[in-house]
């Protein structure tokens, strides 16, 4: 039996949330920028008691393609944005890098 994985993005608290089986597992905050085109991701975190299962990588990306889809810049401040992005080049065009990070 698998695991029921959602990722719901929830703009009031500017942030995307990844529940497993209807808990909270982590999140992946950012912060709008620019008059709102720009969406700069500063933080991520998994619950450690869900690591290993790939929630990290199922987070980003889902908030990374929503992000794409609405048209806003992706600035990676977090570490782990920002290695995910580094491992996925397609995502290349919608990216601003931070000074120091390019990707």
């Amino acid at each position: 039996m698998s695991d029921q994985i959602q990722v719901v993005h929830d703009p009031a608290r500017q942030r995307f949330a990844v529940s497993v089986d209807g808990e909270l597992a982590g999140f992946a905050e950012y912060r709008s920028r620019s008059g709102g085109t720009r969406r700069d991701f500063t933080h991520t975190e998994i619950d450690p008691a869900y690591g290993g299962r790939g929630l990290g990588g199922t987070l980003v990306s889902a908030a990374l393609e929503q992000t794409r889809a609405e048209g806003l810049t992706i600035i990676p401040h977090c570490p782990f944005v920002a290695a995910w992005l580094r491992r996925h080049p397609d995502f290349a065009g919608t990216v601003e890098w931070p000074a120091g990070a390019e990707g």
